[in-house]
């Protein structure tokens, strides 16, 4: 018995070992990634360039100092803002995605970016910000998907104003650089980006124009009427809230932005019951519901529900 307690002990030593050499060399990745395109960065308090020291800080000319954290990713936030976006939803969705219900969209999103960039191999780097990427369920995808129909170098990065979120990408993958930030005061350069990324989230269309490469590309997902009506039926009815309109969104993008393409995307999937409390928790509509609605939605065996998107393609004047 002690031999086999010994033996257990052991193995469950260097399994932990092997678990934290994989943390420790992913958190590495992610900090080298990050020093390698410092010059991507301003600071977000005097605008001034930054560098990456020692791996474990980014700092400006002034001395502001933004630690990179354990898990590899950069807090580039002057003060905490609050969010009502928790760890519960981002662990939520990244479970949702992980299962195939954004795909259909992700291709979308792919191949408006591939025709974009055309079938010309190219040493340049091709660079995308997921701004208001969540717990980065969507980037890494979307470089994956890009890489293998195409030839070419792609840099990825994600920033949100959640802590939670940027922990839940940053350990999900080290081949973007993730990082804390506010839309108000985006931490990059003017001019960077090839394509910005705007999926599901809030906007800052002023940081949006400023960042943006000329011949740049904005790519915004906006929900449409049908999307999660399901659930917008069951925990709204029969209140006004059960009709979504975005005619506003739409209307401010094109006023920012030369509209030179609006696609619907829009398909179904079923959830199974044992990915039911994900569908419920992924989503702010579920805010507003009783928690007798939620047991009802929880308690179901399987729903079908609707994903119905519009996806507006914007550049600069």
């Amino acid at each position: 018995m002690c031999l086999f307690n010994c033996a257990f002990f052991i193995s469950l030593k260097r399994m932990n070992e092997v678990f934290f050499l994989s943390e420790n060399n992913r958190t590495m990745a992610n900090a080298r990634l990050l020093a390698a395109h410092e010059d991507i960065f301003i600071c977000p308090i005097c605008s001034n360039p930054v560098k990456v020291v020692d791996l474990k800080s980014l700092i400006c000319s002034n001395h502001h100092c933004f630690d990179i954290s354990k898990q590899g990713y950069v807090n580039l936030l002057s003060h905490p803002l609050r969010t009502k976006y928790d760890r519960k939803l981002f662990e939520s969705r990244a479970i949702i995605s992980q299962n195939g219900v954004f795909d259909p969209l992700i291709a979308r999103i792919c191949k408006i970016m591939v025709d974009e960039l055309g079938p010309t191999s190219t040493m340049e780097c091709i660079k995308i910000l997921d701004a208001g990427c969540g717990e980065g369920s969507h980037l890494p995808d979307i470089q994956q998907r890009i890489h293998e129909q195409s030839q070419h170098n792609l840099l990825g990065l994600g920033m949100d104003i959640s802590k939670d979120g940027i922990r839940i990408a940053s350990r999900r993958s080290s081949r973007a650089i993730w990082c804390v930030a506010d839309l108000a005061q985006c931490p990059f350069k003017d001019n960077q980006f090839d394509f910005i990324l705007n999926i599901l989230s809030p906007s800052n269309y002023s940081e949006f124009h400023r960042m943006l490469a000329d011949d740049g590309m904005v790519i915004k997902v906006i929900p449409e009427r049908k999307y999660l009506q399901e659930l917008r039926g069951m925990f709204y009815r029969p209140t006004d809230k059960m009709v979504y309109s975005n005619e506003h969104t739409v209307e401010l993008f094109s006023r920012k932005f030369k509209v030179v393409d609006i696609q619907r995307v829009q398909y179904s999937v079923t959830i199974d019951q044992k990915y039911m409390g994900q569908l419920v928790h992924m989503t702010p509509l579920s805010w507003g519901a009783s928690q007798e609605q939620i047991q009802q939605i929880l308690g179901m065996h399987k729903l079908e529900v609707t994903m119905d998107f519009s996806v507006l393609l914007g550049k600069k004047e």
